[in-house]
């Protein structure tokens, strides 16, 4: 058997062992209390008749009903596709619909955007709400309890539990297939890479419709205690690693530079943290070594996708070995089973000398097994030798350290968000004052990176900041949203047809705006 919930079925934690947190709800759910409401879901989503295989989504903000969605999913052998609450409709709907999603899980906020889509959904059957009373929904409340000795359903390693919508270059999101195999050894290999324990606690801010719960689930996987925070506020963040005495904390490069800029006597907040995460973005080693020197306390910086969950084939540095972050500007080595190389960039059979520049690419049990219902561009990047070609830009040391200096696509990470500029632009060109756009990043201390629109106007039409993030808002998540309004003459072109986002970078990156 290989489900992946089975980590909750350990028996050397104890049942009543704090194992989720919740302190916006003052809630806490011991093992015990996780594993029966997993087990509560799970019964009542197979007394819909959700079988093994099915995809169900998950449309809530994070928060307990969402881990144990999806732990209530794979419970059953079920597939989870999760989505994020700031989600308008197109994009909810494309999920649900690639997917063939049977079932949906949301809340009192979202059930009006899926009640809107229902109609153009033609597999989804169920909506589960689980607060209030939801018109046209089974109440998460309604479900009974589970049978005690409820098992998991029997699954093979590469059998699929998890669809990650990432998007590509086309802008239209392509779905990750994770199998259990993918979760169990991705776990594995957070535990060892952080040395998880029994006693760790961990304060996370990741999303959970994102792989960045894995190291939540690694946690779990350590018998520690997870406490959630819905989304990052200093003050807050601060208050709670001091009251639990947190002892890994979740971050990333605009979180660590918020630490910087905090004022005198922070440091007392963290005195019991060991490790601070960082990913999604890039760690820029000025703000790196200022965090260093200010609080003493080692990063984690690791380097992952979507693909391969996070570092489940990935790499990161390790706290106890400094050596690994080169000056503040490595992503450490290859954790768990995980190979890396550098292959050239237009020919990936190529494989790149030490200290040579190319193309990222990774091998380990934990990368996806494709694109669902993707096969071409699943054959672009997923190798036949079971490397996956990152997109990335980088270099090995003669240690084998990574290094990233590029990306070989255009997408935009902002505070971890991954933006991606040909759907922002998609969205952006069917304004009538707009007559062509392009949408690039340029860096931003506190952020990472920005979007930005670069707009050629219609003749005599005007177009403001405040109009396009007004527009801009009723079709596209809050982070997709440009940042920046650039009007231009013309956008640089090659051959007047491809698009040259790394003329608009250069020449607007560093003008401040």
């Amino acid at each position: 058997m290989s489900n992946v919930t089975t980590l909750l079925d350990a028996k050397s934690v104890p049942e009543a062992k704090a194992a989720l947190i919740c302190p916006s709800r003052n809630e806490v759910y011991s093992y015990g209390k996780l594993r029966s409401e997993m087990n509560r879901i799970g019964q009542g989503l197979s007394n819909l008749e959700v079988k093994k295989g099915d995809r169900v989504c998950i449309y809530l903000d994070s928060s307990p009903e969402y881990l144990i969605s999806y732990f209530a999913i794979w419970r059953i052998g079920a597939v989870a596709v999760p989505t994020n609450s700031v989600y308008r409709g197109e994009e909810l709907l494309h999920a649900i619909n690639n997917a063939g999603a049977v079932a949906i899980i949301t809340d009192g906020q979202g059930i009006g955007v899926v009640a809107g889509i229902r109609a153009q959904s033609p597999t989804l059957v169920h909506i589960i709400c689980t607060s209030g009373s939801c018109s046209g929904s089974v109440a998460w409340s309604s479900f009974p309890p589970a049978p005690v000795t409820m098992r998991a359903v029997n699954c093979a390693p590469d059998d699929l539990c998890h669809i990650q919508y990432t998007a590509g270059t086309t802008g239209k999101p392509k779905g990750a297939m994770l199998s259990h195999g993918n979760w169990m050894t991705a776990l594995d290999a957070e535990r060892e890479a952080l040395r998880m324990r029994p006693d760790d606690v961990y304060l996370g801010i990741y999303p959970m419709g994102h792989v960045g719960l894995s190291w939540s689930l690694a946690m779990l996987r350590a018998g520690g205690t997870n406490v959630v925070m819905e989304r990052f506020e200093l003050g807050l963040y601060l208050e709670l690693a001091e009251k639990y005495r947190v002892t890994v904390l979740a971050g990333m490069p605009p979180v660590i530079h918020s630490l910087n800029t905090a004022p005198p006597g922070t440091e007392k907040h963290l005195g019991d943290v060991r490790v601070i995460i960082s990913g999604g973005g890039q760690l820029l080693p000025v703000v790196w070594e200022a965090f260093d020197n200010r609080y003493h306390i080692p990063v984690a910086n690791s380097y992952g996708l979507s693909e391969t969950i996070v570092i489940g084939s990935g790499t990161t540095t390790l706290p106890e070995y400094p050596h690994l972050t080169r000056n503040y500007r490595s992503v450490g080595v290859a954790v768990g089973y995980t190979e890396v190389k550098i292959v050239d960039a237009g020919d990936p059979e190529t494989e790149m000398p030490c200290a040579e520049t190319g193309e990222i690419a990774l091998r380990g049990p934990s990368v996806a097994q494709g694109y669902w219902r993707m096969p071409e561009a699943t054959a672009e990047v997923f190798r036949h030798d079971g490397w996956f070609l990152t997109g990335d830009i980088g270099y090995l040391d003669a240690e084998g350290i990574l290094f990233i200096t590029d990306r070989k696509k255009d997408m935009i990470i902002m505070s971890g968000w991954k933006v991606y500029p040909t759907e922002v632009e998609n969205v952006i060109i069917r304004h009538p004052a707009v007559a062509d756009v392009a949408v690039f990043g340029v860096p931003d201390e506190r952020k990472g990176e920005i979007p930005v629109a670069a707009v050629v106007l219609m003749p005599g039409a005007t177009l403001t900041d405040s109009q396009l993030e007004t527009y801009c808002r009723d079709h596209l998540a809050g982070y997709k949203i440009p940042r920046r309004l650039v009007i231009v003459d013309s956008l640089p072109r090659v051959h007047g047809w491809k698009l040259l986002r790394r003329d608009l970078r250069q020449k607007f990156g560093g003008s401040g705006l």
